[in-house]
């Protein structure tokens, strides 16, 4: 029981770790009106394990902190993708093609917000919604899904608690 805790733990962190780094590294393209952040291709892993869904989380908080990202957004920002991350893991169980509409929606229904009323962006919030909507259906439709491929192959060797 204590090796599954412990084997738990270390899969969230790594997960957070891998998130943080990619935000870093793609932050360019992952902030902003029009973003997409490869990091949330990883909402997918909830798929896989339940050690993604507080990885995703920490990630994506740690990623916004380390991004600069105001306090609306850190908060409300890193619940799109936890929100986001807890509905692929109820889906996973249908088809693989309804996994990347949760984090869609949620970082498309939440960020808009974020970015207009947070960053003072003077855009419509529909045309925030559309613009991040499509960066996300980018990040976690086409990355995401390209992600899922590959680890399927390797699901019960790669998660097997």
């Amino acid at each position: 029981m204590k090796y599954k805790k412990t084997l738990f733990i270390a899969y969230a962190a790594m997960i957070a770790a891998i998130y943080v780094i990619l935000t870093s590294i793609f932050a360019p393209f992952g902030f902003g009106e029009i973003q997409v952040r490869v990091a949330e291709a990883l909402t997918i892993l909830p798929a896989f394990t339940s050690a993604a869904i507080p990885g995703l989380f920490i990630g994506c908080l740690i990623g916004n902190i380390l991004g600069g990202a105001i306090l609306p957004d850190i908060i409300f920002g890193s619940l799109a993708t936890l929100i986001g991350a807890v509905f692929v893991f109820l889906l996973r169980r249908k088809s693989k093609y309804v996994l990347p509409l949760a984090p869609v929606l949620s970082n498309s229904l939440i960020i808009p917000f974020i970015l207009r009323f947070g960053y003072g962006v003077n855009l419509p919030i529909p045309f925030l919604m559309l613009s991040i909507g499509i960066g996300e259906i980018l990040s976690c439709g086409v990355l995401g899904m390209l992600l899922y491929n590959a680890l399927s192959k390797y699901r019960h060797t790669l998660f097997r608690f």
